[in-house]
């Protein structure tokens, strides 16, 4: 058994907050539903063998959020050292934002940036510390199943181009270019009377079916806790994972119709409809699933270490220089999406310069059970990559963690182009998805060196 202890806390602020996810500015003045930060502390034999996973209804981690998290617990949790707490989003579209520069702030009550963090910060410490001094011994066991959730969002055409979101009705049409993964990642805990108290819940899909609101939301998310707890118990924690998904998402470019006419036909919305596939997901590995009682292997490793960035070409830069006069007219200067574009052409015109990108990761083992962090919006091959060579039995892939890297392409994205696959939104490229995995790799060999 491991020493586990679990909290949540609401985080939905209070005032009103400018949405992240998009290309222009939003304005949320109340919530279609609330914002959750859910802490999970672990702890083996060793005390300082532990992590402190806290899964929080964000668009992305900043490392302000990061940083003011971990010193916050300085003081109220002394064991613990920092680099064990770490934080990952669901990558919703429709919470708050907490980069400065994001957007131009239009001024009033709406929180700032600097705000945000504070508070999003201290509902995080709150629910971290909690988890952690209410640990006792609970048995854990992880489990397998599928669940129809996230769909590939990149559409190639017979010019060799790729676009995502593209229409799939056109002539030119030649393929969805990548791979789907329905796979859903659990791991159980039951505290000494046999009570499930949590599951964390890995989806290899962004949280963002209701992605353009001007509401505050944690998407599907909230639904998938809403019918979990109504199966197993309102008590029921559930951390939310966001798996490799850099080039995912809920939305279909192909049988929109027929889905939507079955949806009608059972009288329930795309989101109720995803929190049911991931709950009878849940519900059949649950029914197979027995606690392990024994103690289990339990342990923490971080590096940090240097990707190559992306080599930016002389057509991506051109194309910046003329989507960035575009984008001035659009979304104003203010934008983060106009200066990632002016960035992209001063970098390649040397007027900035372009340096290897340090990123954290994590890997825990827990039992037979790998988990990985990363904090990119990682494509699904680098995820799958990662688990096929692996040498634990279950390898649990989690992106967004413990700060944030834009999107991560692969080669096969970055030839045909598109957005999520170009330097204005990406500033790792292939060559450092191949150095992530096979650090992960490493590190995941490390901790199973029996297996390796």
């Amino acid at each position: 058994m491991l020493d586990i202890g679990w909290a949540v806390r609401d985080m939905t602020p209070n005032r009103p907050v400018m949405l992240r996810g998009q290309m222009h500015r939003r304005i949320a003045t109340e919530a279609m539903d609330p914002l959750l930060v859910t802490a999970c502390a672990m702890a083996g034999g060793d005390p300082r063998d532990c992590a402190i996973l806290i899964s929080c209804d964000l668009c992305a981690i900043s490392e302000g959020l990061q940083h003011a998290v971990r010193e916050r617990l300085g003081p109220r949790l002394p064991s613990v050292p920092a680099d064990n707490i770490l934080l990952n989003a669901t990558h919703t579209h429709t919470s708050l934002v907490l980069e400065e520069g994001t957007f131009a702030h239009p001024g009033g009550d709406v929180m700032t940036p600097q705000e945000g963090t504070a508070w999003v910060a201290d509902q995080a410490a709150d629910a971290a510390a909690e988890a952690w001094e209410s640990r006792v011994p609970q048995a854990t066991a992880a489990a397998f199943e599928h669940a129809v959730v996230g769909h590939n969002r990149r559409v190639a055409y017979a010019d060799g181009t790729a676009q995502m979101y593209g229409r799939t009705d056109r002539d030119d049409f030649v393929s969805i270019e990548g791979y789907e993964d329905h796979s859903v990642d659990l791991l159980f805990t039951w505290d000494a009377g046999g009570r499930l108290t949590g599951v964390a819940v890995a989806i290899p899909c962004p949280s963002q079916v209701d992605e353009l609101l001007e509401l505050l939301s944690a998407d599907f998310w909230h639904d998938i806790r809403v019918e979990l707890r109504a199966r197993f118990g309102e008590a029921l924690h559930v951390l939310p994972l966001c798996a490799a998904a850099g080039d995912i998402s809920p939305h279909l470019l192909l049988y929109q119709r027929e889905e939507e006419r079955m949806r009608r036909r059972r009288g329930v919305s795309e989101r109720r409809e995803i929190a049911v596939r991931v709950a009878d997901a849940v519900t059949r590995a649950l029914t197979c699933t027995t606690p392990a009682t024994d103690d289990i292997p339990f342990a923490h490793a971080v590096r940090r270490i240097e990707l190559t960035p992306y080599r930016i070409t002389r057509e991506e830069r051109d194309w910046a220089q003329a989507e960035y006069e575009r984008a001035l007219l659009n979304h104003g200067a203010g934008s983060w999406h106009t200066q990632r574009l002016r960035t992209v052409v001063e970098c390649f015109d040397g007027l900035q310069t372009t340096e290897p990108v340090p990123v954290q990761l994590h890997v825990l083992r827990v039992g037979d059970v790998a988990l990985a962090t990363n904090p990119f919006e990682l494509f699904l091959d680098y995820g799958l990559r990662i688990k096929a060579r692996s040498p634990a039995s279950q390898t649990v892939i989690v992106q967004l963690a413990a700060g944030r890297g834009l999107y991560l392409p692969t080669e096969r994205a970055v030839q045909r182009g598109g957005y999520g696959a170009m330097p204005v939104v990406s500033i790792v490229g292939p060559a450092g998805g191949e150095e992530l995995v096979e650090e992960t790799l490493g590190m995941i060999r490390d901790l199973f060196p029996r297996q390796s």
